[in-house]
């Protein structure tokens, strides 16, 4: 086992700075554009690790991703924020509508390369000047799936771009993965153990993604002082896997990719938190 500082366990409480969440999200955004700029035309029809998606599919819902940043407005003063964690809650129930977009953005550039990649660079391009009129200052927005603050709005973009950066290294292995910023995948550990220590709070089990977090979670025992006695370790692309839904609890138990000890070290009841 690593140890993991205290300095790196998630305050749930902090709010996420826009500023600070729109750079991750826009230096990311621009790694995973230049990767896909570099792959050659016959990996774009393939089948991508997402069963019913291909390639160009996927990278049609990057856009996608951009869009959902220009739908952004101004929310009510009687609005209530989600947490980040109520937000990719409501992703589920909306997928149909999501692939939707990303097919119809894919059959409008008729799944060639060069207008997907055009249609990424003018969609990003319009999410960044709704940015620069909306300013960063952090206050409640409404989104696609409902209030939220847009600290906390813009950091789920950056979670969407660590996620289908990791789908993309796994759809096209020969490629080699896309060299994403380390802040952002950082940024997207810290989010979603957050989501996790929100759907089970307590203090019984330490989930650790080391170098970058760990959370205290689930009911149970309470602890007076130290490490509680059930601890759940795993690499930073296994928590992505598990949080998003492209690995199950038991497959990554399974095959070694997560260290699980103490009565309580079982999440299948938590994960997906997307």
């Amino acid at each position: 086992m690593h140890h993991v500082s205290t300095r790196y366990r998630v305050d749930v409480a902090k709010r996420s700075d826009p500023g600070t969440a729109w750079s991750a999200y826009r230096e990311a955004h621009e790694e995973l554009r230049t990767w896909l700029d570099g792959l050659p035309d016959t990996a774009w029809p393939r089948q991508s690790c997402l069963p019913g998606w291909t390639v160009a599919e996927l990278a049609a819902h990057i856009a996608s991703v951009a869009d959902s940043v220009v739908a952004v407005k101004a929310a009510s003063r009687e609005s209530t924020a989600k947490s980040i964690g109520e937000y990719l809650a409501a992703y589920a129930p909306a997928a149909d509508v999501i692939a939707g977009r990303a097919r119809e953005a894919a059959e409008s550039a008729a799944h060639e390369p060069s207008a997907l990649l055009q249609t990424i660079d003018e969609r990003f391009a319009s999410a960044a000047e709704h940015v620069e009129e909306l300013g960063l200052r952090d206050r409640v927005v409404e989104g696609r799936r409902g209030p939220i603050r847009l600290g906390d709005f813009l950091l789920t973009r950056v979670i969407e771009i660590v996620v289908h950066g990791d789908d993309f290294a796994r759809s096209l292995p020969e490629s080699g993965a896309p060299r994403l910023p380390r802040a952002a995948s950082r940024m997207a550990v810290r989010a979603l153990l957050e989501a996790l220590a929100e759907r089970a709070p307590g203090r019984s089990v330490e989930v650790r993604v080391p170098p970058h977090a760990a959370v205290q979670c689930v009911e149970g025992p309470q602890h007076t002082r130290g490490t509680p006695a059930s601890v759940v370790e795993t690499d930073a692309a296994t928590w992505i896997r598990l949080a998003s839904g492209r690995v199950s609890w038991q497959e990554a138990v399974a095959e070694g990719h997560v260290s699980a000890s103490g009565e309580r070290a079982d999440l299948s009841a938590y994960v997906p938190l997307l």
